[in-house]
């Protein structure tokens, strides 16, 4: 009942109630005085009493009469006694039917949002450029609605998502900044010609003048003054052109290095909305991520006839480590699967967290017999490299199946030979690599 409560299973509670109706409040012996009461039904009524009245009543918060329902069941169970508990039981059987409605119009409703989110996050995508960096935090989200939600999903994917945007912030805040400081420099230069051809024209204007003047000269002295004064405006004339020059080469400098700010800030921003195709925890690709590679390869492979090879491997025994240890633990036992797989293998295979402790790791230009082997070399770098967790060493394995992709397959089918591959190691004894028909 507890777990049905936590994981908001209604329909689970009520049969769970029911069955608890059934056992301890309808009673086929006869009646004990109230003094000779056995001491464990006395406490099981008190425990159901405190499920109904406090545990379940919060828990329908969202419908105020069954909330009232279920205090006062609650009370009545706690206080009735020997015939009383069984008139109970038509009630607390109708309260559990009201409970299965409710959960039946709250999953039709959750599923009615789920399709209508979907739609508005497909409708976006399909507004956004190419090359725009919000493509990836809509990505993680459809791939994070696309499959079962549960609370630790849902965390880790609201935690990626916090660090990306804000990073992303950030850097729109500096192409803000850049962009506005290439406006003020695009001012600035437009001023300055402006002024050259200001200062042109008062060039223009002294030169008339002095024409004027040497129609006018009436002896040689004359001429020479004139033009000295020519000489000396044609000389200014040049060094205001020669800085204008040099201002203008200098501005248009500080444009294109503006320009190619933006351009690196623009980069920054398009790889922090890719860094969402990484799983949070481990530093490997996500389903998203792993998409985009397969694509990627298998049209290589087509395109030059080579081998393609996909491996799925899962933790062994992982729940116990998590129930024994705790989820920290659990936690790090992944990274340092990653960690290990990684320095085993070669630079060109990639691995991506699958779901939970599920990977899938992809082998381009690998013949099965040598992706299989490549798994077990994993295996035995495992049993020489012990998990450590505070300061304890602890030994993980994993069961793996290997799969080589047929010409033209698609993804899902070779994901799926390769997991029941998988799923014979783990029948076969755990720790084995098994390859798929």
């Amino acid at each position: 009942m507890l777990r049905a409560a936590r994981t908001a299973d209604w329909t689970g509670y009520a049969q769970a109630l029911s069955q608890m109706a059934d056992r301890h409040l309808r009673r086929n012996t006869p009646v004990m005085a109230l003094g000779d009461e056995d001491p464990d039904a006395r406490q099981l009524r008190e425990m159901l009493g405190r499920s109904l009245a406090y545990a379940l009543a919060t828990l329908l918060a969202g419908s105020p009469p069954l909330v009232q329902e279920a205090e006062a069941l609650g009370g009545a169970v706690r206080l009735a006694r020997g015939e009383e508990l069984g008139e109970l039981s038509g009630r607390l059987k109708q309260l559990c039917y009201q409970i299965e409605l409710r959960s039946g119009d709250s999953a039709e409703q959750q599923e009615l949002l789920l399709r209508l989110f979907r739609l508005l996050l497909d409708n976006v995508n399909e507004l956004l450029d190419d090359d725009s960096w919000m493509r990836g935090q809509i990505a993680a989200v459809q791939d994070l609605i696309a499959g079962p939600l549960d609370v630790r999903s849902l965390e880790d994917a609201t935690r990626s998502l916090k660090d990306v945007i804000l990073k992303q912030g950030q850097l729109r805040h500096s192409i803000s900044d850049v962009r506005a400081t290439m406006k003020n420099m695009m001012m600035t230069f437009i001023d300055r010609l402006g002024s050259v051809a200001a200062s042109t024209g008062d060039h223009h204007a002294r030169l008339a003048g002095y024409s004027d003047r040497i129609g006018r000269a009436a002896n040689i002295d004359e001429l020479n003054e004139v033009m000295e004064e020519v000489l000396r405006e044609m000389r200014a004339a040049q060094d205001e052109a020669l800085a204008s020059r040099d201002r203008m080469v200098a501005v248009h400098k500080e444009v294109q290095e503006a320009e190619d700010r933006i351009r690196t800030l623009e980069a920054e921003l398009q790889h922090m909305s890719e860094l969402v195709r990484e799983d949070q925890l481990t530093g490997s690709l996500n389903r998203r991520g792993l998409d985009d590679v397969f694509e990627r390869e298998s049209a290589r492979a087509d395109r030059r006839n080579t081998p393609l090879c996909v491996a799925i491997l899962d933790l062994d025994n992982f729940k116990k480590l998590n129930d024994t240890y705790g989820h920290l633990a659990g936690d790090g036992a992944l990274k340092h699967l990653v960690k290990v797989v990684r320095d085993t293998l070669r630079s060109m295979d990639v691995i991506a967290r699958f779901g939970g402790e599920e990977f899938v790791i992809l082998m381009p230009e690998t013949p099965v017999d040598a992706a299989a082997a490549a798994m077990v070399r994993v295996q035995r770098e495992l049993t020489r490299h012990f998990f450590l967790h505070d300061n304890e060493k602890m030994l993980i394995t994993f069961s793996c199946g290997v799969a080589l992709r047929i010409p033209n397959e698609d993804q899902a089918s070779l994901v799926a030979r390769a997991d029941r591959a998988m799923y014979q190691a783990k029948q076969s004894g755990k720790n084995r690599v098994v390859v798929a028909d």
